[in-house]
């Protein structure tokens, strides 16, 4: 093998590698973006569960016994 062949072979390996590493940063940003309106979701979903109305909920006399009791 000679060095130009070793040095092709070389720039090929590094030609991969960097495409790899842009598939790998587009990925990582696509999942940062989905982590980041999940969280936004549960923001929003704690913020409903704390403004829900007491009177949503059944009270104690409301609430029919397990079938055990």
């Amino acid at each position: 093998m000679n060095q130009d062949e070793r040095i092709e072979q070389l720039e090929m390996k590094v030609a991969f590698q960097e495409d790899n590493i842009d598939t790998l940063n587009n990925e990582m940003f696509d999942q940062q973006r989905k982590m980041q309106a999940l969280a936004e979701q549960i923001t929003l979903l704690v913020k409903k569960l704390k403004e829900a109305e007491p009177n949503q909920l059944a009270s104690e006399e409301e609430e029919v016994p397990p079938p055990h009791y």
